[in-house]
């Protein structure tokens, strides 16, 4: 059997995934003469740290925008508040409001407007969380199996949850956004669940990431028309904002983070 240490072994796997690569735990098993057995602890160590998708027989490698919740909350962090900031100033007093699981919407619970009655629906275990901590929030959690990747759930429970609600204004998560397909998703059931919660919200609000407008997925939300405002980064290129306009008009940049914080 190889003597070869098992961080460095997971280094190796990890820095072919990061490459793009997918691995098969039978080949690795024989490239570094342990047991399958060994390969799949290995695999499972770096899928906790986001690192990888399990995989019947292996792993996949997983690409920025689709890296579990947990991978992603502090990234970009200023990026994603300041988008928050400007969004938390569409919510009304009173309003029913649908943060959908992303660390985008996540980082919206800091910016909500304090002792305005505002009642919280979530699919979201870390939201869900961060709204418990403010009093002046009452909360409802969208219950079901928890999707590690979405960092919510999306299931049937969820979609049967949503579908009894009505809410006021959805701040709505998206893998990508298309001209033509509208605002997408990576999973069918994640794309499902979405579309029930926009059948009975009002107002949907998308907060999107400059890396959203490149991002190729399979599965359609909505179409930019069902987008009423749509909060961007101060610097996207207006290439990829401008053949979107016709669809959703109301596209508007947000503040520079860094101005912001001077």
């Amino acid at each position: 059997m190889n003597s070869e240490l098992p961080l460095g072994r997971r280094d190796v796997i990890a820095n072919r995934l990061a490459q793009g690569e997918p691995v098969v735990a039978a080949a690795l098993a024989a490239e570094f003469a342990v047991s399958e057995d060994a390969i799949r602890r290995d695999l499972r160590a770096l899928a906790a740290e986001g690192l990888c998708r399990r995989v019947y027989g292996g792993a996949l490698p997983v690409s920025g925008h689709n890296q579990p919740m947990f991978a992603r909350i502090d990234k970009d962090k200023a990026r994603k508040q300041a988008l928050a900031r400007r969004a938390a100033e569409s919510i009304l007093p009173g309003e029913v409001v649908f943060l959908d699981a992303g660390s985008t919407n996540l980082a919206l619970t800091e910016f909500l407007p304090e002792d305005q009655e505002l009642l919280v629906v979530t699919n979201s275990i870390d939201i869900a969380s961060a709204v418990l901590r403010r009093p002046d929030l009452r909360l409802i959690m969208l219950g079901g199996t928890v999707d590690p990747t979405i960092g919510g759930c999306v299931d049937l429970v969820a979609v049967q949850g949503a579908s009894a609600l009505r809410i006021d204004r959805c701040f709505l998560g998206t893998a990508g956004i298309d001209a033509q397909f509208g605002a997408t998703a990576d999973l069918h059931s994640d794309a499902l669940f979405k579309r029930v919660v926009l059948d009975v919200t009002q107002h949907c609000v998308v907060l999107a990431m400059n890396h959203k407008f490149t991002t190729k997925s399979t599965h359609r939300i909505c179409g930019l028309q069902d987008i009423e405002l749509m909060l961007v980064e101060h610097d996207v290129p207006e290439s990829h904002i401008e053949p979107l306009r016709g669809g959703c008009p109301n596209i508007v940049r947000v503040e520079d983070p860094q101005a912001a914080g001077q």
